[in-house]
């Protein structure tokens, strides 16, 4: 299937069935941002707030994310951000390689219509929706990788999920330079 629009992905995310994540939800949570934004954010999968909202980062771990991003001189509107999985899993665990997989589909023709220069990656199951192989996320943090997905060429530049350096003080210094990095490899060029 292909799709005319980023709008015509999210219909077909909110009313998905693929795997049984569609049960629990309140709400799907396809993504939200600049259709042509130079800057892609994929996080992991919703949570509480995101599924009663229907938007992605809006929680705890979303505020801590816009302040991390402000202070690397990086504004939420210029960007689009989504999430490897569209529908929270139950108590909050990781998405299973199967519900990555389901939606995998999904964000590959997200990345394709917003055509971003570089795609920021949120953690391990955002790193691994966009097919790396690691054994640990420290062993590709903060590096640039050039992936090919389907027929789409894209540069990853993983880091942390920001509930991490939430949890461990001691890694905010850490993600607040890969997100200055970011910043820097796009300079001026985040908006579209």
């Amino acid at each position: 299937m292909t799709y005319a629009s980023l709008e015509d992905i999210a219909s077909e995310i909110v009313a998905c069935t693929k795997c049984d994540l569609f049960r629990g939800r309140k709400n799907a949570v396809p993504g939200e941002g600049n259709p042509g934004a130079k800057l892609v954010i994929v996080g992991e999968a919703p949570g509480r707030n995101e599924d009663a909202m229907g938007r992605p980062f809006v929680g705890n771990a979303g505020k801590f994310l816009d302040r991390y991003l402000s202070l690397a001189g990086i504004d939420r509107k210029d960007i689009f951000i989504t999430n490897a999985v569209k529908c929270r899993p139950p108590n909050n665990r990781k998405p299973t390689p199967f519900e990555i997989g389901q939606c995998r589909p999904y964000l590959i023709y997200q990345l394709k219509l917003v055509n971003p220069r570089l795609v920021l990656a949120l953690g391990v199951s955002a790193s691994s929706s966009l097919g790396m192989k690691f054994s640990h996320l420290d062993e590709i943090r903060g590096k640039l990788f050039d992936i090919k997905l389907d027929s789409l060429n894209i540069t990853v530049y993983p880091t942390y999920h920001p509930s991490f350096p939430m949890r461990f003080p001691s890694k905010r210094e850490t993600f607040l330079s890969d997100l200055k990095r970011v910043k820097e490899i796009l300079g001026k060029e985040i908006r579209s």
